[in-house]
């Protein structure tokens, strides 16, 4: 599919996002037969396993604003984050019936559940729950997660009928070396002229590589920064912002349009961390699992949803984020009952403020509606720093 302007672009994406039948997926599958679809929650899983597989990765964030959740509810308690409960309501009515496995990372006990849940519902498919190591030492979560990939790939070779090469996992691994190569070029773009390239846009554009076929997502992107160079847009009094907190259950998308119509440019998030988790190319020669797992444990993203085992180091990668990005402060905007992002909340905060770095911090849940008051609270914010930066 050819596009030639940013418009044609940003409404592919939307119909992508508005969509949660996955249609496009559905197609994908239905085009060849044997094809499978493997579901993951968001934040991290090495996508480059199931790409290896044959197998289209599909990013599952919930049902959005739109959905109305009544089965969900029957498994989850009120006051849990809203994303498992939206999950369970999609896949119980039918709107991920054609996925042939989930795989749930390790973010959260809620999560956790979930895939017990999971596996309780959906007998017939295959479930995994995906662990992460806890201690980065070579010889110690190295060799643990190691065998978690070999697991996984061996789990995966049993629902292809096929064995997943070494080469293969070197294929593959080099093509989302190439996918983050061009996810960072459109953050850095958007950090160098966030008029050019909105965040809600941007958004759409990561959300649209949940969906579609790492090597489509690729061309897409490279469409979009093409097509926003050459656009002229003007340029707003906006100050510049990092937001935090995110990771898992995704805001409304009216809520990121909403922070920039008040005066704040996002220049950095952590939105859809599966995109930007490892910081680097992984090896594409050698031992596959090995280079794979040396990433996780030396060159991935620090994040609410990683045990950090230095705590002298918490709140490093914010600092970093705050300085790449010229950022002039930080929105903390983490869902309602989210424990990772909110016991992080604090050691972040008292980072900031012994270097007397501006914040605010909000919550929201992925249906979330009322977005007045965001307005007026990140408004407010945007004006007061343009204040303390003049005096």
């Amino acid at each position: 599919m050819e596009f030639k302007s940013v418009k044609e672009i940003v409404d592919f994406c939307q119909e992508l996002f508005d969509d949660i039948g996955f249609a496009r997926a559905r197609e994908w599958k239905a085009a060849q037969p044997g094809r499978k679809v493997i579901g993951y929650m968001p934040v991290y899983v090495p996508r480059e396993i199931i790409h290896a597989a044959g197998m289209l990765p599909l990013g599952i964030l919930g049902g959005g604003a739109d959905m109305e959740v009544i089965h969900g509810d029957a498994y989850y308690q009120s006051y849990i984050c809203r994303i498992p409960r939206s999950t369970i309501e999609m896949a119980v009515t039918g709107k991920l019936d054609f996925v042939d496995g989930m795989v749930f990372p390790s973010i959260c006990d809620v999560i956790r559940n979930l895939s017990g849940i999971w596996m309780l519902l959906f007998k017939d498919r295959y479930v995994r729950y995906f662990d992460a190591p806890q201690n980065f030492k070579d010889d110690i979560g190295g060799v643990f997660y190691s065998n978690e990939l070999r697991e996984f790939r061996e789990g995966l070779e049993k629902l292809a009928g096929r064995e997943i090469t070494d080469e293969n996992l070197r294929n593959s691994i080099a093509v989302f070396n190439e996918n983050r190569r061009w996810v960072n070029k459109v953050y850095d773009f958007r950090a160098a002229f966030p008029w050019k390239a909105p965040s809600a846009e941007v958004y759409l554009l990561m959300r649209a590589g949940m969906v579609l076929p790492v090597e489509e997502h690729t061309r897409l992107m490279q469409a979009y920064l093409s097509a926003a160079e050459a656009g002229k847009r003007r340029m707003r009094d906006n100050c510049r912002v990092v937001l935090t907190g995110v990771f898992c259950e995704q805001p409304p998308l009216n809520l990121i349009r909403s922070l920039e119509i008040s005066g704040c440019y996002i220049v950095d998030d952590d939105f859809m961390l599966v995109n930007r988790w490892l910081l680097g190319d992984v090896p594409a020669d050698g031992d596959p699992i090995g280079n794979l797992s040396r990433a996780f444990l030396h060159h991935s993203a620090q994040t609410a949803a990683k045990y950090e085992p230095d705590m002298a180091e918490k709140g490093r990668y914010l600092l970093d984020a705050i300085r790449a990005r010229s950022a002039d402060g930080v929105i903390f905007a983490a869902p309602s009952f989210c424990d990772p992002a909110l016991l992080d909340q604090p050691m972040m905060i008292s980072r900031l403020e012994a270097l007397k770095i501006p914040y605010i911090t909000m919550q929201y849940a992925e249906n979330s509606g009322q977005m007045q008051p965001i307005r007026e609270q990140s408004g407010t914010f945007a004006d007061s720093i343009k204040l303390w930066s003049a005096s």
